[in-house]
């Protein structure tokens, strides 16, 4: 099965690293996925999901989780502003939060809400422009400022350029965590997380290696 052959390529990734076993959460990343593949993945017992976009969760998981407990969900696309209140109320932790605008709210929907989901900060690590995250730079201040929010910032997620090594970019986005003394590493996908744990991911998302290639 792929769900096993992930999970025990990650329990050894884990062993040659010196980490504890299951000190790295898979996230099943099962955005476009058919509800069957999605589904099958839950009967044999896997918890932990990650989808990109508010909308297409809300369509699908409310009924998963009455007939699965225990279900762990992930947002690990971007989020609009005027989204922010379903995503707190969908998902159990937020990889995507990238600017003020976006923390200011999501602050001000915990206190109204009285709980808010596991955050990590996005951090553009390869400072492309069509792509979210905060500048490597100003990272540090942003993470100030999140924490001043009394948001809860559980750590950093960041996804490499297609074309560079990624290992130099989970170097980076470990780095700025260590310094500010984050826990979190969201790094690593399907084709690198292998490098991604070495170098200290604590949350792996890997789509297609368990689903199938996706079919939009």
């Amino acid at each position: 099965m792929p769900l096993e052959d992930i999970k025990s390529r990650i329990a050894k990734a884990e062993a040659n690293a010196g980490r504890a076993p299951g000190s790295v959460q898979l996230i099943a990343v099962s955005k476009v996925q058919p509800n069957e593949r999605v589904e099958a993945v839950l009967e044999e017992g896997h918890r932990c999901f990650g989808e990109n976009k508010v909308q297409e969760a809300a369509g699908k998981w409310p009924a998963f989780a009455e007939r699965f407990d225990g279900i762990d969900l992930h947002l690990i696309g971007p989020l609009q502003t005027n989204k922010a209140r379903q995503a707190m109320e969908l998902f159990d932790s937020i990889h995507s939060v990238d600017r003020p605008k976006l923390a200011k709210t999501l602050a001000r929907l915990a206190q109204e809400l009285g709980t808010c989901p596991d955050l990590f900060i996005q951090v553009n690590t390869g400072e492309e422009e069509q792509k979210a995250g905060v500048m490597p730079a100003e990272a540090d201040a942003f993470i100030a400022e999140c924490r001043a929010l009394d948001l809860p910032v559980k750590g950093l997620m960041c996804i490499p350029p297609v074309d560079e090594e990624p290992s130099l970019h989970f170097a980076l986005l470990a780095k700025i965590a260590k310094r500010n003394g984050l826990q979190g590493l969201s790094m690593g996908m399907s084709g690198d997380f292998e490098s991604a744990i070495a170098l200290g991911a604590t949350h792996v998302r890997v789509g297609s290696a368990i689903f199938g290639a996706r079919t939009y």
